[in-house]
């Protein structure tokens, strides 16, 4: 089951801030929903354990994380894919476009897409569909958040 997210969120830092703050593995696990763990292993992959409930599944994921078409400080292309053992898995990436809005403010795009395969994706397009936008929104603003601070 495919899905496609798009969303923008308008950060009130430098681009130069908000591009480093994309490539802190401390800063992203804060912000990711349910994230027990995120290791930096090279400059452009991490390791990641993540806890989500989709409808009455939880499942911990276990999965690795790859940045890709690094063009700093303007773009990059993030791409996961993780384990649920029997609940599934989900796989997916987001480009993510920074444009300066003025010295002190950046605009975040992305468009994301995702892929889920087990018992999860028995759930539902829909209730799947909405869990995912909703936990893209609360990474963004999360990170949004933690930035603009």
């Amino acid at each position: 089951m495919a899905l496609i997210i798009e969303g923008e969120e308008t950060i009130a830092a430098p681009i130069a801030k908000v591009w480093e703050a994309l490539n802190d593995p401390a800063i992203l696990k804060e912000c990711i929903p349910g994230c027990q763990s995120l290791e930096k292993k090279s400059d452009t992959e991490m390791a990641a354990t993540v806890v989500l409930k989709v409808g009455p599944i939880k499942a911990t994921f276990a999965g690795e994380v790859t940045l890709k078409n690094l063009n700093p400080p303007h773009s990059y292309t993030i791409s996961g894919e993780g384990k649920g053992g029997i609940a599934g898995f989900a796989k997916g990436g987001a480009d993510v476009t920074l444009t300066e809005a003025g010295p002190n403010e950046t605009v975040l795009k992305y468009e994301a897409k995702a892929d889920v395969g087990g018992k999860i994706a028995q759930l539902g397009s829909r209730l799947i569909s909405s869990t995912s936008k909703k936990l893209a929104g609360e990474f963004f603003s999360t990170f949004g958040e933690k930035v603009g601070a």
